[in-house]
C-alpha cells in the first residue's frame, strides 16, 4: 500500500531530523494530528496556543536545524503567522502543516466555520506568501514532487515553508514516482573567481579579522568556519545576533563588536583592520550598535548563503559551503595580528544585602554557565546585558534580535530544550515579555524538562521606558503578577521557585536551582529603571 499524503510528508520530515511536531489540534487538521500520533518516529507536542507552537518550532530549529508545527485552517494558521515570520527573518527552516477543509467543501463553496462565510478558501494561502520561501496545497498527485521541492527550498534558503492538506486528500494514497530534485550548486567559474579574490585581498592585508554570523549556525558550518579561523590564525569577533556561533573559548575570539556603543577596544581593532571577513553576518540595527558600526565596504568581504561580495565586486551563484571548502588551506597563516583579549563580565558587584543591580545580575548568571548549556534570552534589556557574558565551550546563546517579537523566548526555550534534553536550558526573560507566553512553562514539566528560568521583574516594559519619549507614561506599566507562584499554578509539581530582591537572595536561589534536580524558576526583582549600559546607549544612537 502506498503511504497516504500526510504519511508521506511526515516520513520525509522525520528523515531530515524532525522528531517532534508542535501545534494545536483542530477539526480540519485532525487527519494531520492523527497521523502524527500514529507515527512511531514522531511525537505530537500540544502547545497552549498556535503562536507559542510557532515560537517553539523556531527554538527547536535553532538546535536541530529544522522544526515543524501543525495548525488548523484560518484561525489556527493566522495565530501562528507572527512566529513563522520570525523564523523567516532569522533564517530558520520551519515546516508549517495546515489542515484545510475538504476538496468537496471548497469546490462547492460551502459556508463553513473558520472562514469569512463567502465561499472562498484561498485567502490564507496567499497571506503566507511574504513569510515563507515556498508553499503548496498537497494532493495525492502532487504530494511526492511538492514535498521534495519544499524540503529543498527550506534547506536551501534556511527559511519556512507552508504545506496545506485538504482533509480528504490527507488520507488518500500518494501517486507518482519520486522526483529528482536538482540541487543548486555553485557556478564553478564564479566560485573560482570569488575564492581567488578573497585570497588575494586577505594576503595583501596588513591586518584582518573574521565576523562570523548566524548563517554559520543555521547551515551547520561551525566546524568548517572554526577550522578556517584556526588555520588562518586570524582573530574573530561576533555581533549580538551572532553570539556563540563559534565557541567563545577559542583563542581567536576577542569579544562582541557593537559599533561605537560598547567594547571600544574591540571596535577600534575591527574597524582598524585592513580586511574584515564577514561570514553569514547581518548588519542589523541591534547588531551594529544602532548603525554606529563603521566597516568600510571597500575593505570588507561578505560570504553569504548564495553570493560573495569582495569590496564592491559581487559574485553570484556561489554557495557558502562551497566557498568555505575552497578556502580551506588557501589563506596564509598569520601570527603577527595583535588583537584584544575577551574579558567577559567579570565579578558580580554588590554585597548580600544590596538590591539587585545589572552589575550583579548578569555577572552572577555568567558564573553559573556550564559547557553545552543552551541559553535563550528575550530581546531587550536582558539580551543587551547578558550578551557580553563569555560562554563556555559548546554552549550556545540565542536571542531574536532581528524580528524581536515580544514573548518569543519562553516557548522558544521550551522548543530548544525538547530538541536536546541532554543539555541544560537556561531562559532569561523580562516580566513584560513573559506575560505574553508564560503559560508555556507548564510544557517543560509536562515533558519532563528541567530548565532554569530567570524572570526579571522591573515593574514594566523597561526597554520601552528607555527608548520612548516619556519613560513614565502608563502604557509601559503592567499588571502585577506573583511570578514565582506561576509554576505551582501551572502544574509544575516539585519545581524549585523563588523570589529574589537582594544580591544575597539571588545568589542563594541560583545555588538551590542548580542543585534541586527539577525545573527551577527565579523571579528577580530590580528597581524600575535598573538596566545594563547598552540599552541606555542605544537610545542615543537610534
Amino acid at each position: 500500500m502506498n503511504k497516504t499524503v500526510i504519511q508521506h510528508v511526515l516520513s520525509r520530515l522525520s528523515a531530515i531530523g524532525i522528531n517532534e511536531i508542535f501545534g494545536v489540534p483542530g477539526d480540519f487538521s485532525f487527519p494531520v494530528n492523527d497521523a502524527i500520533c500514529s507515527d512511531s518516529s514522531l511525537r505530537w507536542i500540544g502547545n497552549c496556543n498556535e503562536l507559542n507552537a510557532a515560537y517553539a518550532a523556531d527554538g527547536y530549529a535553532r538546535i536541530r536545524g529544522a522544526g515543524a508545527l501543525s495548525t488548523t485552517y484560518g484561525v489556527g494558521e493566522l495565530s501562528a503567522v507572527n512566529g513563522i515570520a520570525g523564523s523567516y527573518a532569522e533564517h530558520l527552516p520551519v515546516f508549517h502543516l495546515v489542515g484545510m477543509p475538504s476538496s468537496g467543501t471548497r469546490k462547492a463553496r460551502r459556508l463553513v466555520h473558520h472562514t469569512f462565510g463567502n465561499g472562498q478558501f484561498d485567502f490564507f494561502y496567499h497571506m503566507t506568501e511574504p513569510v515563507v520561501c515556498g508553499r503548496a496545497i498537497l494532493t495525492p498527485d502532487n504530494c511526492i514532487y511538492e514535498t521534495e521541492r519544499l524540503i529543498a527550498a527550506a534547506l536551501y534558503d534556511r527559511r519556512p515553508v507552508y504545506m496545506a492538506f485538504p482533509a480528504d486528500y490527507a488520507d488518500m494514497p500518494v501517486n507518482g514516482p519520486v522526483p529528482v530534485v536538482e540541487t543548486r550548486e555553485s557556478d564553478p567559474s564564479a566560485l573560482e573567481k570569488a575564492v581567488d579574490a578573497i585570497v588575494d585581498v586577505v594576503c595583501r592585508a596588513g591586518s584582518a579579522c573574521f565576523l562570523p554570523g548566524i548563517i554559520v549556525s543555521r547551515c551547520g558550518l561551525k566546524e568548517s568556519v572554526t577550522d578556517l579561523v584556526s588555520a588562518s590564525g586570524l582573530p574573530y569577533a561576533t555581533m549580538i545576533m551572532d553570539k556563540s556561533v563559534l565557541d567563545e573559548t577559542h583563542p581567536g575570539y576577542i569579544g562582541i563588536y557593537d559599533g561605537r556603543l560598547m567594547n571600544e577596544e574591540v571596535r577600534e581593532f575591527v574597524e582598524g583592520c585592513d580586511c574584515v571577513i564577514e561570514i553569514g553576518a547581518l548588519m542589523t540595527d541591534l547588531s551594529s550598535g544602532g548603525f554606529t558600526a563603521r566597516i568600510d565596504p571597500a575593505k570588507s568581504i561578505n560570504i553569504t548563503l548564495h553570493h560573495v561580495r569582495v569590496g564592491y565586486a559581487v559574485y553570484n551563484n556561489v554557495e557558502i559551503r562551497d566557498v568555505l571548502t575552497a578556502l580551506a588551506g588557501r589563506l596564509p597563516r598569520r601570527t603577527d595580528v595583535k588583537a584584544p583579549r575577551v574579558q567577559g563580565l567579570g565579578e558580580p558587584t554588590g554585597s548580600p544585602a544590596d538590591k539587585i543591580t545589572s552589575s550583579y545580575l548578569y555577572p552572577r548568571m555568567e558564573r553559573m554557565l556550564k559547557t553545552e548549556d543552551i541559553v535563550i534570552v528575550e530581546t531587550g534589556t536582558a539580551s543587551m546585558g547578558f550578551a557580553f557574558a563569555r560562554m563556555p565551550a559548546g554552549s550556545t546563546f540565542h536571542n531574536q534580535s532581528l524580528w524581536g517579537s515580544i514573548g518569543w523566548a519562553t516557548p522558544a526555550a521550551f522548543g530548544a530544550a525538547l530538541a536536546d534534553p541532554s543539555r541544560r536550558t537556561i531562559l532569561v526573560t523580562g516580566e513584560g515579555s513573559h506575560q505574553l507566553t508564560a503559560q508555556e512553562i507548564c510544557m517543560f514539566h509536562r515533558y519532563g524538562l528541567k530548565p532554569i528560568i530567570f524572570v526579571i521583574n522591573n515593574n514594566g516594559y523597561l526597554i520601552e521606558r528607555l527608548l520612548c519619549k516619556d519613560p513614565g507614561i502608563y502604557y509601559n506599566d503592567l499588571a502585577q503578577w506573583h511570578y514565582h507562584k506561576l509554576p505551582e499554578a501551572l502544574g509544575c509539581e516539585g519545581w524549585f521557585s523563588a523570589r529574589a530582591t537582594t544580591c544575597g537572595e539571588l545568589d542563594d536561589a541560583v545555588k538551590k536551582a542548580e542543585g534541586c534536580g527539577s525545573g527551577a524558576y527565579i523571579e528577580v526583582v530590580t528597581d524600575t529603571y535598573e538596566a545594563p549600559p547598552l540599552p541606555r546607549k542605544f537610545r542615543n544612537a537610534s
